[in-house]
């Protein structure tokens, strides 16, 4: 499964069960990284991705595994289903109640793009992917 989320400089995603922020350029450019697949994401986020047309899709339970972007904002599903992660950070400070976690010692940090946001100065991507696993 390919999973991103928005993270601060803390790894806060999320706060009182809402997002920590948001910005259209990061939306694009998650639209983008999705090269025609389909973007799965909260129906709470729907609204943002409107303008997406037919690419976005809303999950309701955690989706074991299926093709596509999954995006999380508010909930993550367990670390072993994730294959890459695309993390975004905002490069700033925002009261967050829950934390992304995870060990990335089992992924390769495989690439790191800044960009210019529309609310936020500069936009960093990372992109992991899981480490081949081992018999």
């Amino acid at each position: 499964m390919r999973i991103a989320l928005c993270v601060d400089n803390r790894n806060g995603f999320s706060f009182n069960h809402r997002r920590l922020s948001r910005d259209r350029a990061q939306q694009e450019n998650l639209m983008a990284l999705c090269a025609g697949e389909p973007l799965w994401l909260a129906s709470c986020s729907l609204p943002l991705f409107r303008w997406a047309g037919d690419q976005v899709r809303v999950f309701g339970a955690l989706p074991a595994a299926s093709h596509g972007l999954f995006f999380f904002e508010d909930r993550l599903p367990p670390p072993e289903w994730a294959s890459e992660i695309v993390l975004y950070r905002w490069n700033r400070d925002y009261p967050a109640d829950i934390h992304f976690t995870w060990d990335l010692s089992v992924f390769t940090l495989a690439e790191i793009t800044e960009f210019p946001g529309n609310s936020h100065p500069v936009i960093t991507r990372n992109i992991y992917v899981r480490k081949e696993r081992r018999p």
